[in-house]
């Protein structure tokens, strides 16, 4: 698997490869690098596993979440200077508070289960891109760390969209190499 004087996919050997003047130096591979993220993106909301949903005998959302999640978007709208978003915040979000309790924690819980199995992971990466651009837009004004921490996520997230990070490591690999379902198009796999 040569390829002289470009950067191209060696599918046989499944490394990237540059040669120049005929000497062949190996890369290291970025779909494993992605992989290894998109399943460290999907561990960390998948805490919502065990902090936001109660295992007895069949997961539900715990009263703790139900109860404490009113008083977190409270605090976050309280100075919220994105006006059009602290009005969502109190008109919707609080006046509905055990629907967004339930919404919020399920939603974390599949979007990390899809990201650590690589399993529709271009849902997963839809479902916590539109979680993390909430949450960042009500805590972005609270510090300088907020901001920074969710504007990495979503920049992963799109990645893991973009490069179908669960074409390696994950079940949509699995899936696309037996089959041509409409799962393995864009925006499932």
């Amino acid at each position: 698997c040569r390829y002289v004087g470009r950067w191209d996919r060696c599918r046989e050997q499944s490394v990237f490869t540059m040669t120049t003047n005929r000497e062949s130096t190996a890369m290291w591979n970025p779909d494993a690098l992605i992989a290894l993220l998109r399943i460290g993106v999907g561990a960390y909301l998948g805490k919502a596993l065990f902090t936001k949903l109660s295992w007895t005998p069949w997961p539900t959302v715990s009263d703790r979440w139900i109860t404490a999640m009113p008083r977190l978007v409270a605090k976050q709208a309280a100075g919220n200077p994105i006006i059009w978003y602290r009005d969502f915040l109190t008109g919707h979000v609080l006046t509905h508070s055990a629907l967004f309790a339930h919404l919020t924690a399920w939603g974390e819980a599949v979007a990390a289960v899809l990201l650590v199995l690589g399993l529709l992971t271009g849902i997963g990466a839809l479902i916590g891109m539109w979680l993390i651009a909430n949450y960042g837009l009500a805590t972005a004004w609270m510090a300088p760390s907020q901001l920074v921490m969710h504007v990495l996520f979503l920049v992963l997230l799109a990645i893991f969209f973009v490069a179908r990070a669960g074409r390696r490591w994950g079940v949509d690999a699995l899936i696309a190499r037996h089959s041509t379902l409409w799962v393995t198009h864009r925006p499932w796999s």
